[in-house]
């Protein structure tokens, strides 16, 4: 999950167990890079482990998705909503897409809840257009 502040970013730091409409995961979370990036680890039975790296852009929270699909979104926060800790983020670009027709994820959602628990929304587009959304509940492991 996006760094807002050095103990923001690390209060995330740990593994987290998803359950999300495609099945169980698990997600960890490091502070990298003297505390300016976060990489999110994700792995589900069955599928190849994903990477997504968040950080500043100047005053912007941007991120890279490493996608199992072979390409990798770029996406920036639209919103950062810290009174419903909701953080959406915008399709910006995206790199090794052999043809606009292909899937990749074009934008996010997350939900802070507590310290313990957050929510994402992961929307893939198929042919220019929204596809499915991968909607998932994250539970720090403890």
């Amino acid at each position: 999950m996006p760094p807002s502040d050095s103990s923001g970013s690390k209060a995330l730091a740990g593994t987290w167990q998803v359950n999300g409409n495609m099945g169980k995961g698990q997600a960890t979370y490091e502070v990298v890079a003297n505390g300016s990036a976060v990489i999110e680890r994700f792995t589900m039975d069955g599928m190849s482990p994903m990477i997504t790296a968040y950080h500043l852009d100047g005053d912007t929270l941007a991120l890279t998705h490493y996608c199992m699909a072979g390409n990798q979104p770029s996406m920036v926060a639209k919103t950062i909503d810290p009174a419903t800790g909701e953080i959406v983020f915008d399709f910006a670009s995206v790199s090794n897409l052999a043809s606009p027709n292909d899937e990749y994820m074009h934008n996010a959602r997350f939900k802070l809840v507590d310290n313990d628990h957050f929510t994402s929304a992961w929307t893939l587009y198929e042919n220019v257009k929204p596809k499915f959304t991968e909607a998932a509940q994250y539970t720090r492991v403890k």
